[in-house]
């Protein structure tokens, strides 16, 4: 009687397990949904998410907080201290009198400090501080242009891998339909058996390419999954298409304002920065030379209850002096309450010999100002090296696009020639095939260097310090439309 019920149980609990599984699945599905990505939000991503924008932002809050640290040392300091003390034997108590020999002491009081002087010392390294603060702040700026140059990188590299993969399978595609024009070609007697055997080793050539490209294809896209940190399993989408006319916004960006050796660029004016902050150290260093000032002033109260804690006001009583006491002595006694206790001072200090530790700091400091001018140096060399070598890049992938260009239209015009001739009996397979090889390698050749260009443009923009053009952006918008009227139009 009970087993009718129990398969219907049974029944039951394989439904909704099957329906759990299913609402995971149809998660799983809405989770790794194709993600569509353009370049400008890749960078935003890797600006925000990325370890190395947060690293260089994280310096410039530890910079803040060093100049914090070195104001606070010209600040005044007030502090509250309170104790308790139970003296179970008293050597004064014993040796001078009773009135000493109190057993409890209780002590509230507030302390100030003020330093006058300190030879420099906190204005200086103040100083240095906020220097440290400004290269820390332009080493962010730099990291940042850094990120927006990696990440437009792998993003045009895996472009670029996807655009071979399309070209290699539009190629393998018209492979396969001459094969089959051939194969009918050979069917009416129109063909040799060496046109077929030829077109089939030619298209079977075709698909280790395309396997290639498409792995190619896929580790791009891996490499611009890490750069914006989205998870590997997650399929993306590159929305970003990019043209001629892409190429000729970024140019003009860029072109319109390419005067200058680098010496805005944010690396340089660190290096710059951090030099003077080692200085003004070694100012910091003298200072230790000099003597210091500190005004002090503690006021409080303190209280010697016999037991309990004191709840009142202290208060001294004239009382009658032991029999066989100093004639004209007064004794008195205290309830155990709250006395005032206050005190004003000033401190002077003049280190005059610490063996040599002040003579090596000045050294040290001196020391490390050098070699900060000579980075600096080298930051300004690199920089202007850099920036003739970025400008030299992009003229050569200028030209190389021009000449790439015209010769994938060639190319293109003379695959289509050879397929014509081939469609009428005019020409060989082997030179369809000779043309279709050349079309491929064109147009490989012109994506390749369609990317080049966008990259060198990108490059020389980081090398001369100014704002990396995002095609796709507002901003590259607005960059190539500030430069309209002032004869800043890229070549064709």
């Amino acid at each position: 009687m009970s087993y009718v019920p129990a398969r219907a149980t049974i029944r039951a609990a394989v439904i909704v397990m099957l329906q759990m599984v299913a609402a995971g699945r149809a998660a799983a599905q809405r989770t790794l949904d194709t993600l569509p990505l353009s370049l400008p939000e890749a960078v935003t991503f890797a600006l925000s998410r990325g370890e190395e924008a947060r690293i260089a932002a994280a310096q410039v809050d530890l910079a803040d907080a060093q100049v914090l640290a070195a104001r606070a040392s010209g600040f005044p300091q007030l502090r509250v201290n309170g104790s308790y003390t139970h003296t179970y034997q008293s050597a004064r108590g014993q040796a001078v009198g009773s009135v000493f020999n109190q057993p409890n002491t209780y002590s509230a009081n507030a302390s100030f400090s003020q330093p006058l002087f300190q030879g420099g010392r906190v204005l200086m390294a103040a100083r240095a501080a906020g220097q440290v603060r400004g290269a820390a702040r332009l080493g962010e700026a730099d990291e940042r242009a850094q990120v927006t140059l990696d990440v437009q990188r792998a993003y045009l590299e895996a472009q670029f891998a996807d655009r071979v993969l399309a070209i290699r399978e539009g190629s393998s595609a018209s492979s396969g339909e001459r094969l089959a024009q051939v194969e009918r070609f050979q069917a009416a007697g129109r063909a040799a058996r060496y046109d077929v055997l030829r077109a089939r080793v030619e298209f079977a050539n075709l698909e280790p390419l395309v396997l290639q490209a498409r792995a190619d294809r896929d580790l791009a896209l891996l490499a611009v999954k890490q750069m914006v940190n989205i998870p590997a399993d997650r399929p993306i989408r590159l929305t970003t298409q990019l043209d001629t006319s892409s190429a000729r916004v970024m140019l003009a960006s860029v072109v319109g304002d390419s005067s200058g050796q680098g010496e805005d660029r944010a690396s340089v004016r660190a290096a710059e920065l951090t030099a003077s902050a080692r200085h003004v150290a070694v100012w910091v260093a003298r200072a230790d030379l000099l003597p210091t000032v500190t005004l002090t002033f503690q006021s409080g109260f303190q209280a010697f209850p016999i037991s309990g804690f004191p709840n009142e006001r202290g208060v001294v009583d004239v009382v009658p002096c032991p029999p066989g006491s100093t004639p004209g002595r007064i004794c008195t006694t205290q309830n155990g309450g709250w006395f005032s206790d206050r005190s004003l001072g000033a401190v002077v200090s003049w280190p005059l010999f610490e063996g040599l530790k002040t003579r090596a700091g000045i050294e040290v400091a001196q020391a490390q100002a050098r070699v900060a001018d000579l980075e600096a140096v080298q930051a300004r060399e690199a920089a202007a090296v850099e920036v003739a070598q970025a400008r030299l890049a992009l003229e050569h992938a200028r030209s190389l696009y021009r000449a790439r260009t015209q010769n994938a239209g060639e190319a293109e015009e003379a695959f289509h020639l050879a397929s014509l001739r081939f469609d009428r009996g005019l020409s060989t397979q082997l030179e369809v095939s000779d043309s279709q090889l050349a079309l491929l390698t064109a147009r490989t050749d012109e994506a390749r260097a369609l990317f080049d260009l966008h990259l060198a443009t990108a490059e020389l923009a980081r090398a001369l310090g100014k704002p990396i053009p995002i095609p796709g952006s507002t901003e590259a918008l607005r960059g190539a439309r500030s430069t309209e009227g002032t004869g800043a139009t890229p070549r064709r």
